[in-house]
């Protein structure tokens, strides 16, 4: 019997970080790789935003190799990624923010000029 299927949600342990994605390792001596594709919806530009060093995590299986014992995991779309993601600014959500100020300053400069 497989010890891990596609679709399971599991707990890894955080083993460690590169640009495209965080290791995990899990029970029986597997081990895993959530790619920074599948740890947002969102543009991540730092994959130690998701997790740290030790940290328990869960995640959902995407892709299992039984032979060398890895597994694809995902946490995008879970509750836990969600949590993850208010925490971070994302692209131009700055932006989205601070925007509409910069707006109503610039009408009421032009408003003032206006009158003189």
């Amino acid at each position: 019997m497989e010890k891990y299927k596609v679709g399971d949600v599991v707990k890894g342990i955080v083993t460690g970080f590169e640009k495209y994605g965080v290791f995990l390792s899990f029970e029986d001596d597997y081990v895993g790789l959530i790619h920074i594709s599948e740890l947002s919806e969102h543009f991540v530009k730092d994959v130690t935003n998701y997790a740290n060093l030790n940290d328990e995590i869960p995640c959902v299986i995407i892709e299992v190799d039984e032979e060398a014992k890895r597994l694809k995991c995902s946490i995008k779309n879970t509750e836990y990624a969600y949590r993850k993601d208010l925490e971070i600014d994302h692209g131009f959500a700055p932006l989205k923010k601070q925007l509409p100020i910069w707006m109503d300053e610039k009408i009421r400069e032009y408003n003032l000029d206006k009158k003189i």
